[in-house]
Formats: structure tokens, C-alpha cells, sequence
């Protein structure tokens, strides 16, 4: 059981009484839940500056009655400009947090409570420097929480609806939230209205209009008591002032001329006024309106104030709690409408206390002292945010891979049952798939630690009817052609069986951003294998990690620069959504004798392979021409040279541009001139320099950032991408089934129509084409054309030289 806070510390702020209204709501529940804390409250804006509380009380006041137009002004640009709203937030946060720290160092709280915004500004610079541990929690006590209400770094956020809690999501995505019920003092209750009446005089018949805009009465007050007065059936009207006397004396003189209006000004008996009204009239949308929502009241928004008042009064409205009134016609109307139609103030009502009562606010606040630390997210590596940026409806950023499994005995419903459990159990432990994506505006794109998982989310089994070539095609069409869900940890796993055969396929893709291949394959099998004891294949003893030296970068910066645009070979074009998949394979055996027959390594054989495919499809469609090239990107893992852990998420490749010979010559020729092409871009230090590129990129701006990269990756700079990624040979058992085979997935970037990935593993070494299908509509056509320039690389070395490729 969580023991409760010894010391409470509550930051709130006098500008105007909405703040302190909800901390003393959040202070009377502490007290009833935890009998001996300490409760302690601090006023933010005393703390900023003995001269701040009289300043943001003058600026508020000035702006909403005499330059609207400029809060309005200063509110849109905290939503339309994030860069705007993440500078005022860090100047604010800097502000308050280093005034708030040796305040809050004295009162060493166990829990800290924020109702004010600059508050919760300052906690959340405090955190991200570190220093303070215990819960932090925020009352959004706005229906509309703008992006100076939430931060990430706080561990809970109350607010005041779903619709607000969908505006807190779009303010900060990363920001953790619940709604919950109004949280108002308990004298704000139901209570017989006719009681409450006789308490102040008031007519027990009739309707009765409560007209109350908070401590300072500001905005259009007048004019709503001019248009409730305007309706017959309206008993009485109830104007509140607060503390604003030149309102109160103007209210007054006319109440002299008008029975039906009752001006008050400064009181504590809110409960009870609210209570004895039928409809208040507000315009902030703040504790006035909370209040009368708690009292089961109809509430109605009357020409709100600039800004966050106006927004609150278009969420209200937008959830049912309040009619929105922008002229004073429409408030009349409303009001004819309630005076005479008898069962709409009761429908109402009903509203207001189905809404008041969605929780118990004592309860959650007790629920703080069990609160966990919210986890900040990170900034994601510039290597890994390539690929968000990189990412459009057309080209999704996604890796996969066909996993084929052999000898398994369990059924569709026991494979369900055995996957779910092992992510229910393992993910958790794996960085690679605890990560959520989190991207927004102009901010750059960030991690998001998860720490729930819902397997269902991840993991799909599928039977299948017929078991048909056909039927098998389209369902790994269906799933590879679907962009990975983001509203998670990018990744999803699909099982499909023919349960006639016992035939069984494990499907998996997750978002490229996540990591490359190696790290998500290795992921994976950490995830999946029977057998945790083995680790992936690595080298026992690696070298150390080196910084390239300043003529190594600049050499390599030139061999790229060199390079100049991709030649055309007329498969490249606007790319389109649709994707064709295929999958083939070989034996590994035959990959690596191939390799010690041409003197070179697999990488170049099956690059060669490539490009001798290549030949065939531009020669059967345009015809080729001596010395024709065909630029592909080559991604290399850099894990094994630089010390990285196969294990680690993210992306650790370097890049080679290679200009593949697919011009008339014979297929060993085209090997030779392969192996010395990739020879040649790796001595030119390309992967080192295209490295640093990537990372320098990463320096900017993230619009300037995104910009730049679907600038480069593009079909203007290569026109297919080739990967060759590291496999394994030992056995891997999945839920009692061996791993046999592995086909990887690849995704594609702009204009560029071709993508085929390669991995050995076990005993065969296994090909996987992706095609956009408007550029090069069948894959399974192209890798069958790699399967026969595979076989024309069987012929002995010496001779080779008398046979022309095709």
C-alpha cells in the first residue's frame, strides 16, 4: 500500500480567484484523505518578483478589456507557432522554476500540486534539470489546455473533459493526462434551490439568472444583464461584481430603476447564489463555470473574453456543458427558450451532474500519493529522425522481414496465446520496442518510453482457408502494404498458418526510425527465441571505436560530392502508394562459393547479381549501351566495426553510392567491376562522410531538417536502394518451431521504384524485392530475373570471358 505525503505544497496565484479556487478544492480533499499532511501553498507570482502579481494583474485586466485583439493574437500563436510556444514556455519555466527552487527546497514536499500554468512551467524546468523527484501534478482547471498548461515532464495532468483531454494531446503530445470531476470545494453541490433562494430573498418562482465573470467582473457583464433583463419570463437577475466597484455602483443605480436586478459585489457565499440560480452567465469559462456544473446548473458562455476564455466556452460547447451565446440576441433567445419551454432547464441540469459525477475527485487526489515519475522523452538521433522526415503517405519508412518456420505442432489459437504472452513478458526489457514516436509541428521528433503493452496491439494470428499461393500472397501484401500504426511503438507482428499443411509464417515490420535491420532482427529474436541464453552472432573481440580524422572526412565529403546526380535509366518517376512484394532464395552455400570463385566478397556476388538483373529488365525495355549505369544506395552496418552493439536501437549504417555496371559484358566482368567500384567508394571514406552528413543535418531546424532530407533521399541522387544485411548460421527455435529462412522487407524513399534486401541465414541466403507498382509494377518478375543472373554466375572462372551478358 503506497503511504500517504507528510507535505503537500500547493502553487497556485492570485490573478483573479480561479487558481486559488481549485487549490483550495485540491487542499480540502488532501485534508480528508491524508488527515496528518501538512499542506503549504505558494503563490507563483510572488515568488517570480514583488512587482509581478500588480503587473500580470494589470496586463491580464488591459488586455481583455481594452486590447483584445492582442491576446486574442498572443493565444493563436501559442497554437499556430510551436517554436514560439516552446521559447515563452522555457523563458517562462526558467523564470519561475529558478525562483520556485530554494522556496520549494525549504518546504521539502512529498507531493507537489500546481493550479496555475507558470507553476507548472516552472516544475517542469526543474525536472529536466534533475532536481526534483517527488510527484508532480497539474489542475487544469481551463476546459481548453493550451500548450502553457501541460509539459511533459509532469507526471499527471487533471482536466476537465475528453474534448480537453484530446487539446492537452494535441498541446503536448507527450504529456500524461486523465479527466477528472470538477475540482470545486464540496459546498458546490446539488442543494434545493428554494432554500438557497429564501438565504438572499429571492422570488421561490420564477427564473433566476446568475451573472458572474469572475473575482475582477470584467467583460461584457452589463450587456448580459441587459439581455436576460430583456426576457419576461426571467424572475430575477443575480450580478455578481467581485471585486470591480465602479461596476458594482453602476449596477446599483440601475437596480434602483429595476427591482428584477440584484447587484452584489465582493462575497463568499458562491455556493449558495449558484445554488439558488437556474442559469449562470459567465464568460471565462474558469471556477465560475466549474462551480455551476458541480450545483447540477445550466450554464451559458456569454461573449467570452479574448483568448483562453473564448476557447474554453467553443470546448464546452463542443461537449455539451454550455450554449455558447457570441451576441446578445442569442442570449435572449436562449433564455425565451428556457422560460418557456418546462423540461429544458431539467435536461440540462441532468447534464451538468452526469458530468460532475464521471469521478470523485477526493478520490483521485488520494490516487497522487501512488503517482509514478513520468518519463521525459528523448531527442531522437539524427539518424534514426532521417526517416521520419523521410516518411510521407508514399513512402513509408518501414523495415520487415518473412520469417518461415518448420516443425511447429501449435495451433492458430496457441500461437496467439505463446506470442502475446512473450510480449506481454519481454518486450518491456528491449529499448528498441518500448519506444512510441512522438512527433509535432516544428519540434524535432522525439522517443516516448512505453511501459504498458498491449499485446493485442502488436500480435495478430491469421488462419488461412485455402492455403493457395494466392491466398498466402495476399495476406503479405496486405500487411507489408499497410503503414505500421504510430499510435504505439511502431512495430506489429502478424502469424499466418495454413492448418492443413501446418505451414507457418511470422510477418513482422516496424518503423525504420526504430533501428536497421540488424538491430530489429536482432530485437526480434530476443522477443521471440526459445533459447535466451544465445546471443546474436557477433565477433568475441571488436576494435575500438575511432573519430575519423579531419582529412578522412573531407576526402570522403569529395568522393560524394563527385558523384552528382543519379543517371536516368527511365525506371524512376513519381512514386505512388502501391507496392508489389516478392521473396526468393538461394542457397548461402552457393552465395559464398561464388564469392571465393570471382576473388571477392558475397556483398560484391550478390550486388553483381543485381546489376546483372538491372541489365536484363533496362535492355528488354529500352535496350542498353556499353559503359550504362545504374546508381543504388548501399547501406552498411557500422555495429561491428564501431563498437556498437547488435542489441542497441537505433540506426548505425554508413552509406555507400555505388554505380552498378548495367551495360552489355559478361557476368564475371560485371563482378570485377563491382567488387572494385564498392572497393573504390569505401577507400574514398563515403560511409564515413555521408556519416557526418547525416548527423549535421541533424543540427537543423527540424522543418529545415525534414526539407533537406526528402531533398537527398531522392530519386535524383540513386535510383534503387540494395541492402545486404548480416545473417546467422546456428539454429533458432520460435514456440518449439525452427527458424529456417528470412526474407527482409524494404521500404522505399522518393521517386525511387526498386528496393531488394538480402540476409542469409541458416543454409540459404534470402532475396526480398519491394516495387513501387506504378514504376516497376511486378517484383515477382524482378526477382525471378534475379534468380537467373544468379545461375549465370556458374560458369568456371577462366572462360568467362568469352560469354556476353544478356
Amino acid at each position: 500500500m503506497t503511504s500517504p505525503p507528510r507535505r503537500l505544497l500547493l502553487l497556485s496565484a492570485t490573478i483573479g480567484e480561479g487558481h486559488n479556487a481549485t487549490a483550495r478544492a485540491v487542499e480540502e480533499a488532501a485534508r480528508r484523505v491524508w488527515p496528518g499532511c501538512e499542506v503549504s501553498w505558494l503563490d507563483v507570482l510572488e515568488q517570480m518578483g514583488s512587482w509581478v502579481p500588480a503587473s500580470f494583474n494589470w496586463i491580464y485586466a488591459a488586455n481583455v478589456e481594452s486590447t483584445p485583439w492582442l491576446y486574442d493574437w498572443f493565444y493563436r500563436a501559442l497554437w499556430r507557432r510551436r517554436w514560439f510556444a516552446d521559447g515563452s514556455r522555457r523563458f517562462v519555466g526558467s523564470w519561475s522554476g529558478r525562483r520556485l527552487r530554494r522556496r520549494i527546497a525549504e518546504h521539502r514536499p512529498d507531493l507537489i500540486v500546481s493550479t496555475y500554468p507558470l507553476g507548472t512551467a516552472g516544475l517542469d524546468w526543474l525536472r529536466r534539470r534533475g532536481e526534483l523527484d517527488v510527484p508532480l501534478a497539474a489542475v487544469v482547471s481551463d476546459f481548453c489546455p493550451h500548450p502553457f498548461w501541460v509539459y511533459a515532464r509532469i507526471d499527471a495532468h487533471f482536466v476537465m473533459s475528453q474534448v480537453s483531454l484530446r487539446e492537452l494531446r494535441r498541446a503536448e503530445p507527450e504529456a500524461v493526462g486523465a479527466v477528472c470531476a470538477p475540482p470545486v470545494v464540496t459546498a458546490f453541490r446539488p442543494t434545493d434551490r428554494a432554500t438557497a433562494r429564501r438565504q438572499f430573498g429571492l422570488p421561490e418562482q420564477g427564473v433566476t439568472v446568475l451573472v458572474s465573470c469572475g473575482s475582477l467582473g470584467f467583460g461584457s457583464v452589463e450587456r448580459a444583464v441587459d439581455a436576460s433583463l430583456a426576457v419576461e419570463g426571467v424572475g430575477r437577475v443575480v450580478v455578481v461584481c467581485g471585486r470591480n466597484d465602479a461596476l458594482h455602483q453602476r449596477c446599483a443605480r440601475r437596480a434602483e430603476r429595476d427591482h428584477r436586478l440584484v447587484p452584489l459585489g465582493w462575497t463568499d457565499d458562491m455556493p449558495a447564489l449558484t445554488a439558488a440560480a437556474d442559469v449562470v452567465v459567465s464568460n471565462a469559462g474558469g471556477a465560475t463555470a466549474l462551480e455551476a456544473l458541480a450545483c447540477g446548473r445550466t450554464l451559458v458562455m456569454f461573449e467570452p473574453i479574448a483568448g483562453h476564455g473564448r476557447a474554453n466556452a467553443e470546448l464546452m460547447a463542443e461537449a455539451g456543458l454550455a450554449e455558447l451565446c457570441p451576441r446578445s440576441s442569442d442570449l435572449t433567445g436562449l433564455l425565451c427558450t428556457l422560460t418557456t419551454d418546462p423540461a429544458e432547464l431539467p435536461r440540462r441540469e441532468r447534464t451538468a451532474l452526469e458530468h460532475s459525477r464521471i469521478a470523485d475527485f477526493t478520490e483521485q487526489v488520494a490516487a497522487l500519493a501512488g503517482l509514478r515519475r513520468q518519463q521525459a522523452a528523448e531527442t531522437m538521433r539524427a539518424q534514426d529522425a532521417f526517416f521520419v522526415h523521410a516518411a510521407t503517405p508514399r513512402t513509408p519508412q518501414q523495415a520487415g522481414a518473412v520469417l518461415r518456420l518448420d516443425g511447429g505442432t501449435r495451433s492458430t489459437q496457441e500461437w496467439r496465446e505463446h506470442l502475446r504472452a512473450l510480449v506481454q513478458h519481454r518486450a518491456p526489457g528491449l529499448p528498441l520496442l518500448t519506444r512510441r514516436l512522438v512527433e509535432r509541428g516544428h519540434r524535432r521528433p522525439r522517443w516516448q518510453h512505453v511501459e504498458e503493452f498491449d499485446p493485442a496491439r502488436h500480435v495478430r494470428c491469421r488462419e488461412l482457408h485455402s492455403g493457395t499461393a494466392r491466398e498466402w500472397h495476399q495476406a503479405r501484401h496486405a500487411f507489408f502494404g499497410t503503414p505500421v500504426r504510430a499510435d504505439g511503438p511502431p512495430w506489429e507482428l502478424l502469424l499466418l498458418r495454413d492448418a492443413r499443411t501446418n505451414r507457418t509464417e511470422l510477418l513482422a515490420k516496424a518503423h525504420h526510425a526504430l533501428g536497421d535491420g540488424v538491430a530489429i532482427t536482432s530485437a526480434l529474436l530476443r522477443l521471440l527465441s526459445d533459447d535466451l541464453t544465445r546471443a546474436p552472432d557477433q565477433p568475441a573481440d571488436r576494435p575500438p571505436a575511432r573519430r575519423p580524422g579531419v582529412g578522412v572526412l573531407l576526402r570522403g565529403l569529395a568522393h560524394l560530392a563527385s558523384a552528382g546526380f543519379a543517371p536516368s535509366t527511365g525506371l524512376e518517376g513519381r512514386s505512388t502508394a502501391g507496392r508489389s512484394f516478392a521473396w526468393r532464395e538461394v542457397p548461402a552455400a552457393d552465395v559464398r562459393a561464388r564469392a571465393r570463385a570471382h576473388g571477392t566478397s558475397s556483398t560484391a556476388v550478390l550486388l553483381a547479381v543485381v546489376a546483372e538483373a538491372l541489365h536484363r529488365l533496362v535492355d528488354d525495355r529500352t535496350g542498353t549501351t556499353p559503359g550504362q549505369r545504374f546508381r543504388v544506395m548501399v547501406p552498411r552496418t557500422a555495429r561491428l566495426r564501431h563498437c556498437v552493439g547488435v542489441d542497441e536501437p537505433g540506426n548505425h549504417t554508413r552509406t555507400l553510392v555505388v554505380d552498378l555496371p548495367i551495360g552489355p559484358m559478361p557476368p564475371a566482368r560485371r563482378v570485377a567491376q563491382v567488387s572494385e567500384r564498392v572497393a573504390r567508394a569505401e577507400e574514398g571514406e563515403q560511409p564515413t562522410a555521408a556519416g557526418a552528413v547525416l548527423a549535421a543535418l541533424g543540427l537543423l531546424p527540424a522543418p529545415v531538417h525534414r526539407w533537406a532530407v526528402r531533398h537527398v533521399y531522392h530519386r535524383r541522387f540513386f535510383g534503387a536502394v540494395i541492402s545486404v544485411l548480416p545473417g546467422r548460421r546456428r539454429p533458432v527455435r520460435i514456440g518449439g518451431a525452427r527458424l529456417t529462412r528470412v526474407f527482409p522487407v524494404l521500404s522505399l524513399a522518393e521517386g525511387v521504384g526498386l528496393a531488394v534486401g538480402v540476409v542469409s541465414w541458416a543454409d540459404t541466403a534470402g532475396f526480398g524485392v519491394t516495387t513501387d507498382s506504378a514504376l516497376l509494377p511486378d517484383a515477382a518478375a524482378f526477382a525471378d530475373r534475379l534468380l537467373d543472373a544468379f545461375d549465370a554466375l556458374e560458369v568456371p572462372a577462366r572462360g568467362e570471358e568469352s560469354l556476353r551478358g544478356r
